[in-house]
């Protein structure tokens, strides 16, 4: 009979899943570590390209960083570029581009002028840039303009990422280690249980249900952590609110990516565009930002799971009234839904879309249906807030429950450190933090 018990189990194959279970492998001294995914593939949820902004968030273009928290994602992001480019297959995981963070008229051109001065000093690679050298960089994005513009940017870096491929590289060299590591795909884990020291998962396998045991167990399920979560006791103060993003595709206009400025109030990105790393000749705007009670876009099965999860009380909806009492995020939510809307949406986002681009037009926007993922939104009841960013649950019973929106992929080996860690001191194993560490810098 085949052995199911292992020291650590992991489920989910996207990025998350995938950096822990490389640094279990490469640098501790645990033997056994399963990964399960329910899918027949690795990272075919919001790891897939198509479900994120395909973008390394290093800190630098996201104006609702502040210099403290800039630096920790670059930092932590830096990690994911340096392990990138030491891969055979550098090419397909990483690729250079220019950057920018774009301010269009007096008040956002102050901001920006603002911003570099502060961040200047630790991004020294990233130059305040003019209408001409943005022209040069963006011809598109310079030409015909009304109002003053300026960006801060540069003219090359690794900030473009296919975290499927990366998550499928991690797994892969964590099968190199001399020890039992096992990627079970097709397998989904439909209930979990403590029993004595160790837990028990029931779980749905190709030829039939099927109980696995381990020692420490963490899930890496997007919104579907806080299910698992739940179901085990956890987690009880946490609400959720599922943002899903959209896009929409033109052709070739930009060079590479341009972010724009972020109302600090609203919650969510604010629309940039980029050529799209899988699809040659395409431009992808966006995301729009539309709340869905869904755990998992496109799949419509996901709709009771969610009001299960919901946890919808007194203080969650006061947590949303704070949101949507602001008339800037009322706004926001009012024409986000109506960007869902076939053509008149098309009609209505083109007006995003000229702050980037002012010579575009709606007939030259389609909507790119099947791509844009699921942003969990964790909602703190007791604080009565959502909670921004990513959001984990560390026990000190054997289990982590990983729930990680944007910047999550980008600090993936970040976080991955911090839980292994956890996971060897819990189990009494070696991790070689340090040796770890060194090999993702530069």
């Amino acid at each position: 009979m085949q052995n199911r018990h292992y020291q650590v189990i992991i489920v989910g194959s996207g990025v998350t899943g995938s950096a822990l279970i490389y640094l279990l492998a490469k640098f501790s001294s645990i033997e056994s570590i399963a990964i399960l995914d329910k899918y027949d593939a690795i990272a075919k949820v919001n790891s897939d390209a198509k479900y994120n902004s395909q973008t390394l968030h290093s800190g630098d273009i996201e104006t609702n960083y502040s210099l403290e928290k800039a630096q920790e994602v670059y930092q932590a992001s830096d990690m994911v570029r340096q392990y990138s480019l030491r891969q055979e297959n550098a090419k397909e995981i990483i690729f250079p581009s220019s950057k920018m963070v774009l301010g269009v008229g007096e008040a956002e051109v102050e901001a920006i002028e603002k911003r570099h001065k502060l961040f200047a000093k630790s991004f020294n690679y990233m130059q305040l840039l003019d209408d001409k050298d943005i022209a040069e960089i963006e011809p598109n994005v310079a030409k015909n303009r009304q109002q003053p513009i300026k960006a801060i940017g540069t003219k090359s870096d690794y900030c473009a990422v296919d975290f499927g491929n990366l998550a499928r590289s991690f797994i892969a060299n964590s099968k190199t280690a001399k020890k039992r590591v096992e990627v079970l795909l097709k397998h989904k884990v439909l209930a979990t249980k403590r029993t004595g020291n160790t837990y028990q998962l029931r779980v749905k396998t190709p030829t039939g249900v099927q109980n696995f045991h381990a020692d420490f167990v963490v899930f890496s399920t997007g919104a579907y952590s806080l299910t698992y979560a739940k179901n085990l006791g956890y987690g009880k103060n946490y609400g959720l609110l599922c943002v899903a993003g959209s896009f929409y595709f033109g052709k070739k206009t930009l060079n590479g990516k341009v972010y724009t400025i972020q109302n600090d109030k609203l919650p969510f990105a604010a629309v940039h565009g980029d050529p799209d790393i899988c699809l040659e000749g395409r431009t992808r705007f966006g995301p729009t930002a539309l709340i869905l009670p869904q755990l998992e876009r496109y799949r419509h099965d996901t709709y009771a799971d969610y009001f299960k999860v919901l946890g919808l009380d007194s203080h969650a909806l006061k947590a949303l009234w704070k949101l949507v009492k602001e008339p800037d995020i009322r706004s926001y939510i009012m024409r986000n839904f109506a960007y869902e809307i076939p053509y008149i949406g098309r009609k209505l986002f083109v007006k995003e879309v000229q702050k980037i681009i002012p010579s575009i037009r709606s007939n030259e926007l389609k909507a790119a249906k099947g791509f844009g993922g699921l942003r969990p939104q964790i909602i703190d009841k007791d604080k009565e807030q959502l909670m921004l960013g990513e959001a984990h649950i560390r026990t000190q019973e054997g289990l982590i429950f990983n729930i990680t929106p944007s910047p999550g992929a980008s600090t993936c080996l970040h976080q991955g450190l911090a839980d292994a860690d956890r996971i060897c001191e819990y189990l009494q194993a070696d991790f070689d933090k340090s040796g770890a560490q060194k090999s993702l810098q530069s």
